[in-house]
């Protein structure tokens, strides 16, 4: 008897099912923090990119911005310089006449309309203007005491100063920039310019980006945000602001601070805001901090970042997506495999047990059911073979059928041409008996001709084959009718007569090439002479019309037309009236015409037929 051995205690497929849905629980719970911390990272990468690609393209800007305020500032900054030497100026404040003030207000009059200066004045030692390039206008600095003013004291004690306030006549802001006249201890007075940076801050505004200009205590002097002007970068110390509002120097602005916000520095004269513009709600920007040389001033340029960083932020996420999702799905399909395995051999095992326990019982049941499986398998190997063989056979057919569309058109564009050869091959016999030498060079020199057309056609063909064509590019519509004629002449000589054609203005030329648009007219024109065969007075009209979508091409017969059934399919290959026709030269004329962008009509009636080719105009 029989015994079944002692096996090894093993994982039971129930066993197993519970120990896999732990380790997915583990798994699912590694892969999101996986992604969660590949999506973080790739967060603050995709932030820290943009801020520098942000900050390489704004320090270009904010240094043009730069540039551009030095130049404006640099051009008046000679006029008091020159102002402060000039004999007039001197004259003027040394006697105080009438006549010298006046001639030297006409004389700043002119100086400043021919510069970017705003307004061009001298005052004398007591701060008294005494001449003023406005005046004229009502609101003229002429008289007015300008002692209280720092460009004004500071330009007396040391010779030269600017400052940059709010007029006190014009109520415009500016920057004076003014020089004395004449040494310490025997000082005339002083002349001043003032200037004006209104274009400038249309310009900035034009930029979109807010920028603006601060001095040494952080006042905002030039802005392209105008409600910004004469804010502070920071709250001001009491004793500066009294200071400051004692001088006047901003009138009565309430030097508040700017709308800005929880600045995080993450280089030197770089940090990220959060500023609030006029008309919008708070947004995050990176302000650049570049000094003006040449002046105490520092501009600061804002870069919007929301949109960029948001952009970058999701073309990082989406790369470590796209690298980390295919590992954790590999992974995933490692690890059901490996389950999967485990299951079907425990299954297994246990299927062995149970058969090792009735292989005694079922020896004979389990015999035929391999002796049925054996069968199955060798009808199913025999069927895959039968199928493969009639794949097999499929294919052949397939190309058999390719082929011989293939070769019924290269018989059928051939022909033509091997029609004529043969017509112009018997002329030359006909001349060699005659002993006329000439025609019969210019016969062969025709056949030579034809043959290389023949070999065109099979390169067409060929290109054709895979699925290519030949360069389109301008052609002679005039040619292209000739040449055609002129294949047709060898075969329907003494017919020709019926031809009727209205040749199209030399110069006028359509898209295409000349010996596939010839293949086109052949077709019609023989066509058209074969309908008229044995019918009272042919005719064939052939005409060209240049339209403003292109040109237009009319074959029209008087013949008596094409049937019913066989018009609804005319361009469908092997449809065909005539007994030796093959049905496929209106077929490759239509692909001819679709390839080079025009199309075909047709129009046929008991009195006759005619098609209209529609070609696309060559630009001259």
């Amino acid at each position: 008897m029989l015994q079944r051995p002692t096996t090894e205690r093993f994982s039971t497929p129930e066993q197993l099912g519970r120990r896999s849905r732990r380790v997915w629980m583990v798994f699912v719970v590694f892969c999101a923090a996986i992604i969660a911390a590949a999506l973080y990272g790739a967060s603050f990468y995709g932030r820290m990119t943009a801020i520098e690609a942000l900050q390489g393209q704004g320090h270009t800007d904010a240094n043009l911005k730069v540039a551009l305020l030095r130049a404006v500032l640099e051009r008046p900054r000679a006029l008091p310089l020159l102002l402060a030497e000039d004999q007039q100026v001197r004259d003027a404040l040394a006697t105080g006449k009438d006549d010298a003030i006046i001639t030297l207000d006409r004389k700043l009059e002119t100086l400043v309309s021919g510069t970017s200066a705003a307004v061009l004045y001298v005052t004398g030692k007591d701060g008294i203007a005494l001449a003023s390039s406005n005046w004229r206008e009502p609101l003229s600095f002429v008289g007015n005491d300008y002692s209280f003013r720092d460009y004004f004291r500071r330009a007396m004690e040391t010779g030269t100063a600017e400052h940059f306030a709010l007029g006190t006549v014009s109520n415009r802001p500016g920057l004076y920039i003014s020089r004395r006249v004449g040494e310490a201890d025997a000082a005339l007075g002083v002349v001043v310019v003032k200037m004006e940076f209104d274009q400038l801050e249309e310009d900035w505004r034009e930029a979109v980006r807010p920028a603006y200009v601060t001095d040494e205590h952080g006042v905002v002097l030039i802005t392209s945000i105008p409600s910004w002007r004469f804010m502070t970068t920071s709250p001001l110390p009491p004793d500066s602001l009294a200071a400051i509002r004692k001088s006047l120097q901003f009138g009565g602005a309430p030097l508040a601070p700017l709308p800005i916000s929880r600045a995080e520095p993450i280089g030197p004269e770089v940090s990220i805001v959060r500023a609030v513009l006029p008309g919008s709600s708070a947004a995050e920007y990176l302000r650049l901090t570049i000094p003006v040389p040449s002046t105490p001033w520092r501009l600061d340029y804002l870069i919007p970042t929301d949109q960029a960083i948001a952009s970058a932020v999701r073309e990082t996420r989406f790369l470590a997506l796209t690298v980390l999702v295919p590992i954790l799905a590999i992974a995933a399909f490692l690890l059901r495999r490996r389950h999967v395995s485990a299951m079907q051999i425990a299954v297994g095992r246990v299927a062995r047990e149970e058969l090792e326990r009735r292989v005694l019982e079922r020896t004979e049941d389990l015999s035929q059911a391999r002796d049925r499986l054996e069968a199955e398998i060798s009808d199913h190997r025999t069927t895959e073979t039968k199928l493969q063989i009639v794949q097999q056979e499929l294919v052949q057919a397939n190309r058999l059928a390719i082929l011989g569309q293939v070769a019924a058109g290269v018989a059928h564009e051939i022909n033509q041409p091997v029609a004529t050869i043969r017509a112009y091959a018997d002329n030359a016999h006909i001349f060699l008996d005659r002993k006329q030498i000439a025609p019969v060079k210019e016969n062969l020199t025709s056949i030579a001709a034809l043959t290389e057309r023949i070999g065109t056609i099979t390169e067409e063909l060929k290109a054709f084959a895979r699925k290519g064509r030949s360069a389109p590019k301008p052609v002679e519509l005039r040619s292209v009718i000739e040449g055609a004629v002129v294949l047709l002449r060898s075969r329907f000589a003494g017919r020709l007569d019926a031809l009727a054609i209205d040749l199209p203005p030399a110069g006028l030329s359509v898209v295409g090439t000349r010996i596939r648009l010839e293949q086109v007219l052949i077709n019609l024109f023989q066509n058209a002479l074969e309908a008229l065969e044995g019918r009272d007075r042919p005719r064939v009209e052939v005409s060209a019309l240049e339209t403003a979508d292109g040109v237009e091409v009319t074959v029209s017969d008087n013949g008596p037309g094409i049937p019913p059934a066989i018009l609804d399919s005319l361009f469908t290959p092997f449809n065909t009236s005539k007994e030796q026709g093959l049905g496929l030269g209106l077929v490759i004329s239509k692909d001819i015409v679709t390839d080079y962008g025009g199309r075909i009509e047709v129009e046929s009636s008991e009195n006759g037929t005619r098609f209209i080719i529609h070609l696309r105009k060559a630009s001259s």
